[in-house]
């Protein structure tokens, strides 16, 4: 679990400058603005140096811009900032550093801000390792509907780290982010009806997982969802398989429909 959720972490960091991606003022607006001291557009300058969107790419201006805005207490300049103190783009990298600025942005409400710093003392990277404390953020991320973060609390609640060990707990989280239509949730929630974890087993209910999962997933985990669909279904009456088609089809139906 811990190389799992350190890979994830890693992996949105990569995300941090893209998030927000919306129709802006001009440069020379942006910066005029940055001046005079709004937060916005210090940010968006970070993010723009960042990627090298309208201005030539650069590190150290992107920290630059991020700090400005971030010292105003700007969540996303303060995530953005912790992120590049974690991967030492544009400053030095330390971890202490950027713990303190997740820490800001998780403490007022940053999904992915709470995430990091989930994963940061769950795996003990830049922080005494703290599973109790990992849940607490983690479980706040979830409740934004950020789906890694559901998933991960699925992980916790299963070995039973910093939260006594409940697979019906596990399951409720694993279901949140399956009906928010994220392929390994779905997966793992058919997992978990095939073996009876957390709920009833029921190959009908893991059929319909399996099949969801399969229909949205790439790569490695497509071929298991496949694989664990057509493994349960030789062990399937005609009638079961007739409804778990019919149940996929209606969630389906229903998802498209939000």
């Amino acid at each position: 679990m811990t190389q799992g959720l350190l890979a994830v972490m890693v992996g949105l960091l990569a995300l941090s400058v893209t998030a927000w991606a919306q129709p802006q003022p001009s440069v020379a607006t942006l910066q005029e603005r940055a001046a005079r001291g709004d937060a916005w557009a210090q940010t968006m300058l970070g993010a723009m140096h960042a990627t090298g969107q309208g201005v030539p790419q650069d590190d150290a201006e992107a920290v630059r811009w991020y700090r400005l805005a971030a010292e105003q207490g700007d969540t996303r300049a303060q995530y953005n900032l912790g992120a590049r103190y974690a991967t030492g783009q544009g400053v030095r990298q330390d971890d202490a550093e950027a713990v303190r600025w997740y820490r800001l942005a998780a403490e007022q409400g940053e999904t992915r801000a709470q995430y990091d710093l989930g994963v940061r003392y769950a795996t003990g990277h830049g922080v005494p390792q703290d599973h109790a404390e990992a849940v607490k953020w983690l479980r706040q991320a979830a409740e934004q509907a950020l789906w890694l973060a559901q998933d991960n609390l699925d992980l916790m609640h299963r070995n039973g780290e910093g939260v006594p060990q409940d697979d019906a707990e596990a399951v409720w989280w694993l279901r949140v982010a399956a009906e928010g239509g994220e392929a390994q949730a779905q997966y793992n929630l058919g997992v978990m009806y095939e073996r009876g974890s957390g709920v009833r087993e029921d190959y009908t209910e893991a059929h319909m997982w399996f099949n969801l999962a399969g229909s949205r997933a790439t790569g490695t985990l497509r071929l298991r969802a496949v694989a664990g669909r057509d493994t349960i279904a030789r062990q399937m009456t005609p009638g079961q398989l007739v409804e778990a088609r019919r149940m996929a089809r209606e969630w389906e139906e229903a998802f498209e429909q939000r």
